[in-house]
């Protein structure tokens, strides 16, 4: 969608749509935290949210897509990040971007649960790192507008990339703050060099 666009409230149907949506998602999720992601099937699943199978497979195109349904919402953030970052680089946006959401993760004990369950079932942890790092392309090109670089720009997919895999090494520290400082301030000062050469 394109920032300049009037933003109109959804019609009856698409809300229905959203609801039904978000029904699934929200069973799915209280399951596969109580009991695991391989214990949950499918049936199950769409039986809890009172829809059919098909319906489930409408909105979701694999099991793995239903604990992960906030793709779209991530790129756009990420991608806004970049463009409205009020005077701070690149590099700081994001590492800004990433504390806000350490911090948040943090007041939800929820989120520690999601996480060892992500971290410990091979099929969510690859499924999820693939979920993320597609959102290389769309922050890259960002990265490329905000610079006046060409749109493929290895420097720009660079940062893009190296961003991305930062949220897991600092997801994986204690002090996730701390570890934000130190990561980004790597690439800040990588960056800078590069942008004054």
């Amino acid at each position: 969608m394109r920032y300049d666009q009037e933003v109109t409230e959804p019609g009856r149907r698409e809300r229905k749509k959203l609801q039904t949506r978000q029904s699934i998602s929200d069973a799915a999720t209280r399951l596969f935290l109580e009991r695991g992601f391989d214990d949950v099937g499918v049936k199950e699943i769409a039986d809890t949210a009172d829809v059919s199978v098909t319906t489930l497979f409408k909105h979701f195109p694999s099991k793995e897509a239903l604990l992960f349904d906030e793709d779209g919402e991530q790129e756009a953030a990420l991608v806004a990040v970049v463009r409205n970052r009020d005077g701070r680089s690149i590099p700081m946006a994001l590492r800004d971007h990433f504390v806000r959401a350490a911090r948040g993760h943090a007041a939800d004990p929820r989120f520690e649960v999601f996480q060892r369950l992500v971290l410990e079932t091979p099929a969510l942890r690859e499924y999820g790192h693939r979920m993320w790092t597609r959102h290389q392309g769309a922050l890259a090109r960002a990265i490329a507008e905000e610079t006046g670089a060409p749109a493929d720009d290895v420097r720009c997919a660079a940062l893009a990339r190296f961003a991305l895999d930062a949220r897991d090494v600092i997801f994986d520290h204690a002090d996730r703050e701390k570890a934000a400082d130190e990561v980004f301030g790597l690439l800040e000062r990588g960056w800078a060099a590069d942008q004054q050469s």
